[in-house]
């Protein structure tokens, strides 16, 4: 009996001193002691020890620890380890490690979270969105752009031009903006509001392309040149990477230049001789310099001893012979400007590499490194601006139509569709602004960049999707006065664009995360790549076994937070939000436990298991956004009115997250493994659920109404009262028919039966008849008659309108008059 409570007091003090994250000298001392107290009580004897030493020596004695366990093991460490592309180091080694690291480690620090600063606009960029932005909505009419033009006005262009839209990310010194990431989310945001068209047209040339890529690899000469005239708009960038043959796998594009002698204005220089086929590039038809991306050979080795160079970018004038653009893809009815652009055997010289022929070869690094900014921006903060649009319109549509006598917002199954589409609105403003705000602290998050465009646009797709089966009718026909369909047909593009979400959910958020974010794994990569042997070892030795005992913390914080349901894991703040972080602390422990026991029990074969790396991505990534929605609320001073949105938020990430675990033990390739860790996770069963139909309510009410929380819903969204803004005509028609509602009733009551909610303009005929309401009275309800006819009514055209070519009606015409 002795001996066993000694076991149990021994396994209790590794749990603890493991869930502490004790130190390997600390562990040792503890288990002396405790053998040195059993011995005194006679429990154990001299054999104890033995064991005790021939097990603690050799771990605690970095010299013999290193001759006979790691060196060992680093040989079996390189035989299994999988092998990994140039393309793959370069992206993984591109960006930084941020607070998704720490979500990745298995205990959040939240007083970190929450020191992070908030992002703020200055002066200077609040005036440009008060000001220019502003300007430029009223100037739009998207159905004109959309439908009529399959363009924006050249006006239009000029004004874009003329205020620096495309010259966000320049820096002052070349006349640009020198905009932070925030204000560049913001402005993307208030255009998508109103039009996807002017969002996608100003995202792409301050995202990924030629402006980023010269301010971080330009030549002086080469920055001096371009970066000036990007910023007047005298030059129109575009950026081509994507190829028939290389979509998602662009390592594997099959554009090529082959360097060469060649003549240029009239000398022979060095250069390359570029051929190329490319399409799907945003602003193409209409650009002036082509950023392009290519694989470079130098089969006469003219720059040095490798003939097949690499990935490279380099600046083309699109004035340059043999270069085409002009034609135009049609991507689902959203005519921004994309087509594709081909060259064959386009001589150019070597100094359009950007950054010169030393930089010949760096290509795929400098596009990573910049994706990992761009792509945290322009498709979340699209998505963000869209959903928050949709949210505004459709909670103000649900509260003005009406069906079966009440408005149709009150019925129980609309309620759960407005509350996915607060929920989304408030995540993806907090994970959009976090993301971005990270950048402004110097971070290039390619991880964060990677969770934040798969969930925002996916997000953004189930909400235009929800927006669309509330309005029905009025969603499906297109029309001037039609707000959603655009975004609807659109949504796609989003998904495939910047690394298709499906590639991106099963490859890259978890393929770069479990690398860059672990904090061993890379480490030991690292050091099994090193020539020098005693280095490689002593390097190994401290990754390795550090690694062991974080696998070993990890166990044991995962087995207690999951028998506690985390009851007793640490908060920042005892209220309603506690409950959320205490969660994530359960599922962050549990990520990080699973992922070692994936990358053990697979090894280089997890490469290939995407849908286990999709499960596991997915738990990192509803810790972020959970995060980011934790973070906005105390940002922005945690109100009470606020609390169901982001209740609703974290209760619908943190189940997906359980889903998620839940799904990973059920298909975990070694089942043994599968079954055993999922009755240690979750000893009491899958304990967390959906939000509850009352939380809906709760969240459906608030798009429904005005008050301070659906007002921060709305932050930056386009709401201003003129007749090509939908948004604000129904803003204002929401605003009107409450005023409307209790004179309706004070003139129903006063006629003795229950009117319908229609025609009330003859409602406040019949009020001034009965003298229960003033002239005021009536005209109010006569406004609001007004707002709500233009809200349920849909447009309609004549026949020949909505042809593309008109002349067969007049063909038809003129076959129906030789008939008569």
């Amino acid at each position: 009996m002795d001996v066993l409570i000694l076991l149990l007091v021994l396994l209790l003090t590794v749990a603890v001193l493991a869930y502490h994250r004790a130190s390997l000298s600390l562990f040792t001392a503890a288990i002396a002691i405790e053998l040195a107290v059993a011995t005194f009580t006679g429990t154990v004897g001299l054999a104890s020890w033995i064991i005790f030493a021939l097990l603690a020596a050799p771990l605690n004695v970095a010299s013999v620890r290193q001759s006979y366990l790691t060196k060992p093991l680093l040989k079996l460490y390189r035989k299994i380890m999988p092998e990994m592309s140039s393309t793959e180091k370069e992206a993984i080694d591109a960006g930084t490690t941020w607070w998704e690291g720490d979500l990745f480690r298995g205990s959040p620090d939240w007083h970190k979270l929450h020191n992070f600063p908030k992002p703020r606009l200055s002066p200077e960029e609040q005036a440009f969105l008060d000001g220019p932005c502003e300007e430029l909505l009223r100037m739009v009419d998207d159905w004109h752009i959309t439908h009529e033009r399959a363009d924006i006005p050249p006006h239009v262009y000029q004004f874009l031009k003329d205020k620096g839209f495309f010259a966000m990310i320049i820096k002052k010194e070349y006349g640009g903006l020198e905009f932070s990431a925030y204000t560049q989310s913001c402005v993307l945001q208030k255009l998508t509001s109103k039009s996807m068209i002017l969002s996608s047209t100003v995202g792409v040339p301050n995202s990924l392309g030629p402006g980023e890529l010269l301010q971080h690899y330009g030549t002086k000469e080469q920055q001096d040149y371009y970066l000036p005239r990007l910023a007047k708009g005298l030059e129109i960038p575009c950026f081509a990477l994507t190829s028939p043959e290389a979509g998602s796998d662009a390592g594997a594009i099959p554009d090529f230049g082959v360097v060469c002698k060649g003549q240029w204005e009239g000398k022979e220089v060095l250069g390359m001789r570029l051929t190329w086929n490319k399409r799907y590039i945003t602003l193409a038809p209409i650009a002036t310099v082509l950023g392009l991306a290519f694989k470079l050979q130098d089969p006469d080795k003219l720059l040095g001893d490798k003939e097949d160079l690499g990935i490279t970018c380099a600046l083309i004038p699109t004035s340059t012979p043999g270069v085409k653009i002009g034609n135009r893809h049609f991507p689902l009815n959203v005519p921004f400007q994309n087509g594709p652009t081909q060259g064959n055997d386009v001589f150019v010289p070597l100094d359009f590499i950007i950054g010169g022929p030393k930089m010949a070869g760096q290509g795929w690094r400098m596009l990573v490194e910049c994706l990992s900014v761009g792509r945290a921006i322009t498709l979340p903060s699209n998505s963000t601006g869209g959903i928050k649009a949709a949210a505004l319109l459709t909670g103000a549509y649900a509260r003005i139509r009406r069906q079966f006598k009440l408005p149709i917002g009150k019925m129980e199954g609309i309620e759960e569709a407005l509350a996915r589409l607060g929920g989304y609105a408030y995540m993806s403003e907090a994970s959009t602004t976090m993301s971005v705000g990270s950048i402004d602290l110097g971070e290039k998050p390619s991880v964060v960049s990677a969770i934040t465009k798969f969930h925002m646009t996916e997000r953004m797709r189930q909400a235009i999707i929800d927006a669309m089966d509330i309005h029905g009718g009025k969603g499906i026909c297109m029309g001037p006065n039609n707000y959603l369909a655009r975004g609807y047909q659109g949504a796609p593009v989003a998904i495939t664009v910047e690394g298709a979400n499906i590639l991106t959910r099963n490859m890259i958020i978890y393929g770069q995360g479990a690398i860059r974010c672990h904090p061993f794994v890379l480490a030991e990569l690292q050091a099994a790549g090193l020539e020098d042997e005693r280095a490689a070892v002593t390097a190994f030795d401290r990754a390795l076994f550090g690694h062991i005992g974080f696998a070993i913390s990890n166990f044991f914080r995962s087995v207690w937070l999951g028998l506690t349901n985390a009851a007793f894991s640490q908060s920042p703040y005892n209220d309603a939000t506690a409950r959320y972080y205490k969660q994530m602390n359960r599922f962050s422990a549990a990520l990080a436990l699973m992922s070692d026991v994936a990358m053990g029990t697979l090894g280089g074969d997890l490469k290939r298991r995407e849908r286990i790396s999709a499960r596991l991505g997915d738990i990192l990534s509803m810790l972020y956004i959970t995060s980011a929605v934790l973070k906005r609320f105390n940002d922005d001073g945690r109100p009470a009115q606020d609390l169901p949105c982001v209740q609703w938020a974290c209760e619908d990430n943190l189940y997906k997250a359980q889903q998620a675990l839940d799904e990973l033990m059920d298909n975990f390739p070694n089942r043994a493994v599968g079954v055993v860790l999922g009755k240690l996770l979750f000893p009491w069963g899958r304990r967390l659920r959906k939000p509850s139909d009352q939380l809906d309510h709760q969240v459906a009410r608030i798009l429904q109404t005005p008050c301070e929380a659906r007002s921060r819903l709305a932050t930056g969204v386009y709401l201003t009262v003129e007749p090509n803004n939908q948004i604000g005509l129904i803003e204002k028609a929401l605003t009107d028919i409450l005023v409307a509602e209790p004179l309706f009733d004070k003139v129903a009551q006063a006629a003795g039966k229950r009117l319908p909610f229609y025609r009330l303009n003859e409602v406040a005929d019949l009020g001034l008849s009965l003298g229960v309401i003033s002239e005021e009275e009536a005209e109010k309800l006569r406004i609001a008659e007004q707002g709500r006819l233009h809200t349920i009514n849909v447009d309609d055209f004549e026949p020949t309108y909505l042809a593309a070519d008109k002349s067969l009606f007049a063909e038809a015409a003129k076959s129906s008059s030789a008939a008569a």
